[in-house]
């Protein structure tokens, strides 16, 4: 319920002005007559009160009525916003009041918008990524059935390639269902007490054979001598470091290095960095490196392979560690993610 408050300032001080002039008149009329100082007083008194009065209510009929529409009006588009917002006649008021309100108009007009966007662009991204290997599944198994089937050598090699399209869409599927329940929260963490180091040779180990077919090499930035312990689930930060050096493996240059540091950022948190020597990431796409599918190549080529989702997923694993994630880079100079984990006591 929207509450009545009512301002007088504008009629008393009106009021003022006409019985001061009124005033000046009556002196100078009755100059000739006895009429003592008081009975001037009374005058302007007089004056003043009715004109105070009549004004006032002049404002309310004319004015006040008219005010009162325009909350009546912008109530309706906001009512929660001026649900608690007295009605005034002081049009200063009225003016910050309409003005704050168009402002915030603005910006969730402009945010609907980003937002909109984001949801094309979301939704064209997800219909591309299922489609491609929805179609390629398509196709083999049409071959198998218009009478590749007869043939042993063909049925093994297309049954074998279709399931690797499902084991694609699986994945991207998976990966969706985690950031779900990662923005969620419905994600539980197993947070243990383990050494980070070997659990970055062991990703190192498990994409060696990865990193070998563009003569990568993965390597620590030293020799890592004492344990780093960290308080986190390891089996997310694995996967974490997983995508990462993946990620830097994908897009570094033949021949180069993927390197990985550790140093204590403070007295409880550790950050690692992840380094490649690749073609680097431009400005203006290093706000958008951890939206789901978004990517760098606009071609939509998917030969690098992966759901599109691995950033996306590093971000929330991150923040559900209530930790940090950054990146940096710059063109031909290569990449560099980092992480913030806490560190064990």
């Amino acid at each position: 319920m929207i509450r009545l408050t009512k301002t007088y300032k504008f009629a008393v001080i009106t009021a003022l002005y006409i019985s001061f002039i009124c005033t000046l008149l009556g002196i100078i009329f009755f100059k000739l007559l006895p009429v003592t100082w008081y009975g001037y007083v009374g005058f302007f008194a007089s004056i003043f009160l009715a004109s105070t009065f009549i004004i006032q209510y002049r404002v309310e009929r004319f004015i006040y009525q008219r005010v009162k529409k325009i909350y009546d009006d912008v109530s309706l588009l906001d009512s929660t916003s001026f649900s608690n917002v007295s009605v005034t006649t002081d049009m200063d008021t009225l003016t910050r009041e309409v003005k704050k309100f168009a402002t915030n108009k603005k910006l969730e007009i402009e945010m609907l918008k980003v937002r909109e966007e984001y949801r094309r662009e979301f939704l064209g991204n997800v219909s591309h990524e299922l489609k491609t290997p929805l179609f390629t599944v398509q196709g083999y198994l049409s071959t198998v059935l218009e009478g590749g089937i007869k043939d042993k050598t063909i049925r093994q090699n297309y049954l074998a390639r279709a399931e690797k399209g499902v084991e694609r869409l699986i994945r991207i599927v998976e990966d969706l269902d985690m950031i779900t329940k990662l923005e969620v929260g419905n994600l539980q963490l197993n947070t243990t007490k383990f050494d980070i180091v070997p659990l970055i040779q062991e990703v190192f180990d498990l994409l060696e054979m990865k990193a070998s077919k563009k003569d990568i090499i993965l390597m620590f930035d030293m020799k890592y001598s004492k344990p780093y312990y960290v308080n986190a689930d390891k089996e997310k930060i694995e996967q974490v470091l997983i995508n990462l050096i993946v990620n830097s493996i994908k897009y570094g240059k033949e021949k180069g290095t993927t390197e990985v540091s550790i140093e204590q950022l403070t007295k409880n948190l550790l950050l690692v960095r992840v380094k490649d020597d690749g073609e680097g990431i431009a400005p203006q796409h290093l706000p958008r490196l951890f939206e789901r599918f978004f990517r760098v190549d606009k071609s939509g080529s998917r030969d690098a392979g992966g759901s599109g989702l691995g950033l996306s997923i590093v971000k929330h694993i991150i923040e559900a560690h209530e930790q940090k994630i950054y990146v940096e880079s710059e063109p031909g100079q290569g990449a560099e993610f980092s992480f913030t984990i806490k560190k064990a006591q």
